[in-house]
């Protein structure tokens, strides 16, 4: 039998019912700036959400009222206020509702206009709801719920858009983008957040239009491209992202990997391989590990690990005698590449570090062969990764892509073996908690050198041999490090 698309005033009973706890403070705030002769509605995410079935964080108003009519309306109201938005029009509030603490934003109707060379509006308030929803981004964002009489408005069809699961703007595209470029950015996040396709017109301005990217800061780039691969499921996002060539102007690395691939020289599709390990990465965050770990997902650093991982491929392949292709080295080369594309992304200090750290270690499981595992490599293997070892556990994991069912059996039983061995070592050495079995201070001591660049060498030169030989005790690590002092020459000097 066919079936029946529900009305509008179905799905808006619904969508009233989702959002039934934020309902009686919306509307008693509804009455109040209604009673000052002024209008107010609820708008964009969350209407979209409460219709998507999902109860939005964000509780985002619009109003007639200028912003300091606002402030008048909700003293005495808000539990809290600051007009830190004062300039674009918001005030923001805190209101305890039921033990809970809401946080609302309520903006002045917008209509402005931008000059093309940035993307940072002259602000201009507007005087109707249909013009202010005009402005906004896409049409599952121009949508509103008037308050308190809960009268919906959706002037763009943005109901009927997200039933269709598409994504279009209010006007032309191409004038919407030429506004603020970063809208483009938004369209791939919304792709991977909402599960929606980029309308056609949107996709074309989109390819179009990339290059105006450039007059968008790093900073906000950076904050749209997290918000991307924060989504539960980013590959279609990134998709969008990489086929447009935003991606091209924004992470150059990523559609490099779409290496040309031909009859005679035979080698995995890296971008497409890339794909599916940050989809499998993200499968295993909530995966307890060998050592009963799982990571507070959704974890950017490892997301960003996953999809960047092989980006020294393209810089180190070779073609083989025979058809082969290699890519000798491209952990190292690749983990110096995602540290300067991630810093010029403006990435904070930690995360760059962490991602690049974990690019340079994921091959370090395939280096020590077919599971032959000496106490000493599991010693280094746990010390290099230090507090990564979590994420690195579930990185290595998520890089076995091969549809070779009986290799992939054998690699998940050797990193299952690897994960036991770590385990039963922690136990047993605190693999985590490892140093030398002499500190600086004894190592000064035995040497009768003062602390610098010679003891720093000491001092690696014995936890290396810690790392090898396992706990020998004070007297076998002074023994050690007199015997590599005598070959230094420092020691004649």
């Amino acid at each position: 039998m066919p079936t029946t698309t529900p009305s509008v005033d179905v799905l808006l009973r619904e969508a009233v019912r989702r959002l039934a706890p934020v309902l009686p403070m919306l509307q008693e705030l509804g009455a109040r700036f209604a009673a000052a002769g002024h209008e107010l509605a609820l708008v964009g995410g969350p209407v979209r959400d409460a219709f998507l079935g999902r109860m939005s964080a964000d509780l985002d108003l619009t109003t007639s009222a200028r912003p300091d009519q606002i402030e008048a309306i909700v003293a005495g109201w808000a539990d809290a206020q600051w007009d830190v938005g004062r300039a674009f029009g918001t005030i923001g509030l805190r209101k305890d509702d039921a033990g809970a603490a809401r946080t609302i934003e309520i903006t002045t109707y917008r209509a402005d206009a931008y000059d093309r060379t940035t993307r940072k509006p002259v602000v201009e308030f507007g005087d109707s709801l249909t013009d202010d929803l005009r402005r906004r981004d896409f049409a599952v964002n121009a949508m509103a719920l008037r308050l308190p009489e809960l009268t919906f408005v959706d002037p763009h069809d943005g109901l009927a858009d997200l039933a269709a699961r598409r994504l279009r703007t209010p006007g032309p595209a191409e004038v919407s983008f030429a506004d603020d470029p970063l809208r483009m950015m938004r369209a791939a996040r919304f792709v991977a957040q909402l599960g929606v396709e980029l309308d056609p017109a949107v996709r074309t301005a989109m390819t179009e239009m990339a290059d105006s990217l450039e007059i968008v800061s790093a900073e906000r780039v950076r904050d749209e491209l997290s918000k991307l691969l924060l989504a539960d499921d980013p590959v279609a996002g990134i998709r969008a992202f990489v086929d447009t060539g935003l991606a091209q102007r924004v992470l150059p690395e990523l559609p490099a990997l779409r290496l040309e691939i031909d009859e005679h020289h035979r080698h995995k599709d890296v971008y497409e391989h890339s794909l599916t390990v940050l989809r499998q990465a993200i499968a295993l965050e909530s995966v307890r590990d060998g050592s009963g770990v799982t990571l507070p997902g959704p974890d950017l650093a490892l997301r960003l690990a996953a999809l960047l991982h092989d980006i020294g491929k393209p810089a180190t392949r070779r073609f083989e005698p025979g058809g082969g292709v290699s890519f000798h080295h491209h952990e190292v080369v690749g983990a110096k590449m995602v540290g300067r594309r991630l810093r010029a992304l403006r990435y904070d200090k930690e995360t760059v570090q962490v991602v690049a750290r974990l690019v340079e270690l994921h091959l370090r499981f395939h280096g020590y062969g077919s599971g032959e595992w000496t106490d000493s490599a599991v010693r280094r293997y746990v010390t290099d990764a230090g507090p990564l070892l979590p994420r690195l556990h579930r990185l290595t994991r998520a890089d076995c892509t091969t549809r070779n069912a009986r290799k992939a059996a054998r690699l998940r039983t050797t990193y299952d073996e690897l994960e036991r061995r770590i385990a039963a070592l922690g136990a047993a050495e605190e693999l985590a908690k490892i140093r030398p079995e002499l500190d600086g201070h004894e190592i000064g001591a035995v040497l009768g050198i003062s602390p610098g660049p010679v003891l720093g060498r000491a001092y690696q030169h014995l936890l290396a041999y810690r790392l090898d030989a396992g706990p020998v005790g004070p007297a076998a690590a002074e023994a050690e490090l007199r015997r590599w002092w005598a070959e230094q020459p420092e020691a004649s000097a």
